[in-house]
């Protein structure tokens, strides 16, 4: 592994990258695509060239004409008349293509394409996007079959800088070597600055930090988890313990466990790592996959991805580095990610707003995996809520919890990808229709959060004295709850001030437990008022022992045990009581408790908890999360060296240190938006709006 993503001319082999490229992508890496419906192209920049994937380096001895530097290691062009293998059609396929590389020989690149059966993507492939009502999103095409343009190969803000000599070339390592002379004590590891005194401006804003000895370990081990693709840096491994013999899927980069290490990077100014990963990611967005013949939604992005190296067929020892992503096939239980596309528009957004650079949100690549992800989620069906139905296991809590349905969670992150996308969406007549029912769902997904998810003691004494059986368009009990769902232990734990939002509300069910992820990212994102966030912090706080312990901070409270734990878990021997995700305590939920109390205006809470972790989590080995009631021991299955543990760790204390940044990565309240009643947009006479029992809690 190479942690400084540095990819120097030499004479070692150096493998070739086969790209992944999916039916959607065709059209996004310079091949014909005449009716792609967009108004905005002029905006892409020269997409068939801005659109940089990787890297093809060859495996042959070095050449020592510049000639050759210019194109090994750095750029990559697919020969226009080069030999394209037989296709299984119904299958994977894989386009075996040769690639000119300046020194007389011609390197094979493999081009993997993934599509259905149906005979006429030969030619055609299109993503019906009319799936919202049969309008607000354009259809986009892909046409040409093989007739295609040359593919152009390139490294992604890697490109050399030759001068008026050909042999000489001022590359980004060369220009950073420079810089490092001038300051002879920084060490840097990936484009991280490591130094006693670090100062970096990031959008106008300057971060000046001296590090501790904890937090230049913490550091150091993120960087060392740092994965890369031909040369350049694309994500961080789940976990990178030297000792741990059996990694599973911990060593492949996860999109949601990449967040915190994102933001790190970020906030400490170094966002190639981010783009690298955004793009290369929305290249495996539609990528195909299939279990028992069932293939998910298109727009799906992949829970993670792994990086393997492979050997070339009929050749002397050279190979290829492979993106190999996993929609939920090879995982636990094989649930496909719902949270995946949400991280992905929240992350996109942040990226923008912490570099500046919203020419990448700009591209057309860019702009389409947007609407892909909205079309999936937006999608018309048979459910009748504002809020996202989904299985077990589709997030976070990613083993059976009892938690299918409309997990706070996934309305939480729902809701921040709805507000990232509306920011970031181009408007033209193309999208005009989308970004209309984007703000009808974010009307309504607010007011049904706000008012059926929240729960203090004036609505608790509401439920428990509830009639049933209500059928009229003007019941009180509109889900048909019964008061005896309410459970002992909430009598007894609830306390006389404060709040908050609970885990889940079906038709005849509420999961009163305390989802932590969801609570914080509602306030994140306010899509609780401004009266609940407060009430939410307030309960942690009054509950710190039960909700923090002695490692913050509890992933949900309380546990199942006993016969509920049997029957929900179905006696997953790692969800045992007070473990993993069965209230268990994860410190990488830090940064999240970090931005809310920041938001809030409430940061000496963020201070204490990361003053708590910081004196066990080094110590420790960076445990991916902690058992017992009050999270007094490591894990019994927990890794070490977790890196959202650790980026977590580093995420808040920069937080905490230059609070004006916290800004950068959450959502004030748009009164705008709640003025918008989707309940108005209705020609029925019986639709009934019960909005304005929750305005008066909306400027509180």
């Amino acid at each position: 592994m190479n942690p400084s993503g540095s990819m120097g001319i030499s004479t070692m082999k150096q493998p070739c990258c086969r790209l992944i490229i999916t039916s959607r992508a065709c059209s996004m890496f310079g091949f014909s695509s005449p009716n792609m419906g967009f108004n905005n192209l002029s905006k892409s920049r020269k997409l068939g060239h801005d659109r940089l994937i990787s890297t093809c380096s060859s495996s042959s001895s070095s050449s020592s004409s510049a000639a050759a530097s210019r194109i090994m290691g750095f750029r990559c062009v697919i020969d226009p008349g080069c030999r394209v293998g037989r296709v299984n059609w119904g299958q994977a396929r894989v386009f075996s293509r040769y690639c000119c590389c300046g020194d007389g020989f011609r390197r094979r690149v493999s081009v993997i394409s993934n599509v259905a059966s149906d005979i006429r993507r030969r030619h055609s492939t299109s993503v019906d996007g009319n799936r919202v009502n049969e309008k607000g999103f354009e259809n986009i095409y892909v046409q040409g079959g093989l007739n295609l343009k040359p593919l152009v190969v390139e490294r992604i803000e890697r490109d050399v800088e030759f001068g008026e000599n050909e042999g000489k070339a001022s590359t980004r390592e060369e220009r950073e070597e420079e810089r490092h002379e001038e300051e002879p004590n920084g060490v840097e590891t990936c484009g991280v600055d490591v130094n006693n005194d670090t100062e970096k401006s990031i959008n106008g804003l300057r971060y000046k930090k001296e590090l501790s000895e904890i937090e230049k370990a913490a550091w150091d081990l993120l960087n060392e988890s740092v994965v890369t693709y031909c040369g350049s840096p694309v994500g961080t491994v789940a976990a990178n313990d030297p000792n741990d013999k059996s990694p599973l899927n911990y060593d492949q980069v996860f999109i949601r466990d990449f967040v915190p290490s994102a933001l790190a990077f970020l906030l400490k100014g170094e966002g190639e790592i981010v783009r690298n990963f955004l793009l290369h990611t929305l290249q495996l967005q539609s990528w195909e996959k299939t279990v028992d013949c069932y293939s998910p939604g298109q727009g799906l992005m992949p829970a993670s991805f792994k990086v393997r190296t492979v050997p070339l067929d009929g050749s002397n020892g050279a190979f290829e580095e492979v993106l190999d992503p996993d929609f939920g096939e090879s995982a636990i239980g094989r649930v496909a990610p719902v949270d995946s596309g949400l991280w992905w528009i929240i992350l996109l957004r942040s990226y923008g707003k912490i570099t500046g650079d919203y020419a990448l949100q700009e591209r057309v690549d860019i702009q389409t995996g947007i609407k892909l992800i909205l079309n999936l989620c937006l999608a018309d069906g048979f459910d009748m809520f504002p809020s996202l139905l989904v299985t077990d296991g589709s997030c976070m809590i990613d083993r059976r919890m009892g938690i299918h349905g409309h997990p706070l969670e996934i309305q939480a992150l729902f809701y921040a990808a709805l507000r990232s996308a509306l920011e970031m969406l181009t408007v033209d007549d193309g999208s005009k229709n989308l970004i209309r029912a984007v703000n009808n769902r974010l009307s309504a997904l607010s007011f049904h959060i706000r008012e059926y998810y929240w729960v203090d003691g004036k609505k608790i004494n509401e439920i428990y004295r509830y009639k049933t059986e209500e059928y009229s368009t003007n019941a009180t009990n509109k889900f048909n709850i019964y008061p005896e769902q309410i459970p002992t232990w909430l009598v007894d734990w609830f306390p006389e001030k404060g709040g908050y939002l609970i885990g889940n509300l079906q038709p005849a069910h509420m999961d009163f437990r305390f989802f932590t992820l969801g609570n914080l990212w509602s306030i994140v994102s306010s899509l609780g008022t401004q009266k609940q966030n407060q009430g939410i912090l307030n309960l942690i706080e009054d509950k710190w022992g039960d909700l923090m312990g002695e490692m913050p901070m509890k992933i949900c409270y309380p546990a199942l045990e006993y016969e509920e734990w049997r029957i929900i878990t179905g006696c997953d021997p790692k969800n045992t009581p007070w473990s993993y995700h069965n209230g268990g305590s994860w410190p990488t939920l830090l940064w999240q408790f970090t931005l809310a109390c920041i938001k809030m205006g409430r940061p000496e809470l963020a201070e204490r908890a990361v003053a708590q972790a910081e004196k066990k989590l080094s110590k420790d080995k960076w445990p991916e999360y902690y058992d017992t009631r009050n999270g007094r021991f490591i894990g019994k299955q927990a890794r070490l060296n977790q890196t959202w543990t650790i980026a977590g760790y580093l995420t808040s204390k920069m937080l905490l240190d230059n609070p004006q940044l916290a800004s950068l990565l959450m959502w004030e309240e748009d009164l705008e938006l709640l003025e918008t009643c989707i309940c108005a947009l209705s020609k029925t006479a019986r639709t009934k709006c019960s909005r304005g029992a929750a305005k008066s809690q909306i400027l509180i």
